[in-house]
């Protein structure tokens, strides 16, 4: 016999639907309390509550008495987080345990990339609303926030990937591949960039070697350039997404990818040191010929730089040049392309946590490498020996 739903079940569960609910929760596929000024739900997320259309979606909760305030309440609830959130598009569906939870309130309203960039973090908190609704952005940004965590908490020279951080990584690129697959729809394009830079990252950060006698050039890995091949494939989908078309959130970066695709010299030394330039045996009628021509202009530009004004799109300049002749030597381990390497980390780690991570085991075995095969090549380790 078929089983019936009595009508009072049925009323009482039309009744437990939220009419009224603020839109972050509607967002976020969760019942809302309806209580004013702020729900329970946004004052435990840390978000401002979204009844009145002047607020918006996901905003993290900023100044004096708001956070103080909200800061009291999610104190209290804290304790109280279930798995009631998750992530879903339609065919796939993650919810979140409390650790992820508390991550997404910790880290993923602020920018990880460059956390005291503004306008990354104006990116930071528009991607967090559509992790919601991707959940190949919402795994690579757990992936990313663990990574920080594992930066913020680990003082060692390697740290080693947690089971979660690989976990999350593991399922955004699965997800990512498949969404690639598809044509891509206008209305998936920032999720889609969002989801390729957050994997650069970690393919970046994430060493298979913990210490620097275990690391490259010392040892040899099948992934060792795997960081290299996955900046590669995130531009190669620039022209399908332009982030500097109208209606994209990453509009607002157009700065840092202005100082990503700046343009270098095509001849000459201005702006690199003698010393340096003799190394790379440049000279006044050097051009690009010369494969360690645009790797020491770039590397040069940078090093003029005060550390705080070092940003993600002046460290990829020197990224860009990784191609050609000049990649090749760096893979066979030609010595003065190991040097502008070494200069690179040693510069762009001070500034850039995901590059540290990297930085931290591969700079000293690059220097140990120099001084292990090269040890006659006076002018490169007078740049090793610089404080």
């Amino acid at each position: 016999m078929a089983s019936t739903c009595p009508k009072e079940a049925l009323e009482g569960r039309l009744r437990r639907r939220s009419r009224f609910g603020c839109r972050n929760c509607k967002l976020r596929k969760l019942k809302c309390d309806e209580s004013k000024p702020r729900c329970r739900r946004c004052s435990s997320f840390g978000v401002l509550c979204n009844f009145m259309p002047n607020v918006a979606d996901l905003q993290s909760v900023s100044g004096g008495t708001i956070r103080t305030s909200v800061a009291q309440e999610r104190a209290e609830l804290q304790p109280h987080l279930t798995n009631a959130v998750w992530t879903s598009d339609g065919c796939y569906q993650y919810h979140l345990n409390t650790k992820c939870q508390q991550f997404v309130t910790r880290y993923l309203g602020r920018s990880l990339i460059n956390p005291d960039d503004p306008k990354m973090m104006e990116v930071n908190g528009k991607l967090l609303g559509l992790a919601f609704e991707y959940p190949f952005l919402m795994h690579a940004s757990l992936a990313v926030a663990l990574a920080y965590d594992r930066h913020l908490n680990n003082s060692s020279i390697g740290s080693r990937r947690t089971v979660e951080e690989c976990y999350h990584w593991s399922q955004s690129t699965i997800l990512f591949n498949r969404a690639l697959r598809q044509p891509v729809r206008a209305k998936d394009k920032d999720s889609i960039w969002g989801t390729a830079a957050a994997l650069a990252i970690l393919a970046f950060c994430s060493p298979d070697a913990c210490a620097p006698e275990e690391s490259w050039p010392l040892k040899l890995s099948d992934t060792d350039w795997e960081w290299l091949r996955m900046s590669k494939g995130k531009m190669s989908l620039w022209s399908i997404i332009n982030p500097l078309r109208l209606d994209s959130l990453f509009r607002v970066m157009a700065a840092t990818y202005a100082d990503m695709h700046s343009p270098l010299p095509e001849g000459g030394i201005d702006g690199i040191s003698r010393d340096l330039a003799a190394v790379c045996q440049l000279e006044d009628s050097s051009t690009a010929e010369n494969p360690y021509f645009h790797a020491a202009h770039a590397i040069s530009q940078l090093l003029t730089l005060p550390d705080s004004q070092v940003t993600v799109g002046q460290t990829e300049l020197f990224t860009r040049s990784i191609h050609g002749p000049f990649e090749s030597l760096l893979r066979e381990k030609d010595p003065v392309a190991l040097l502008l390497l070494y200069l690179w980390y040693r510069k762009a780690a001070r500034s850039i946590w995901w590059i540290k991570l990297r930085a931290r085991v591969e700079c000293p075995a690059i220097c140990s490498y120099l001084r292990l095969h090269y040890n006659d090549y006076g002018a490169i380790h007078a740049f090793l020996t610089e404080n």
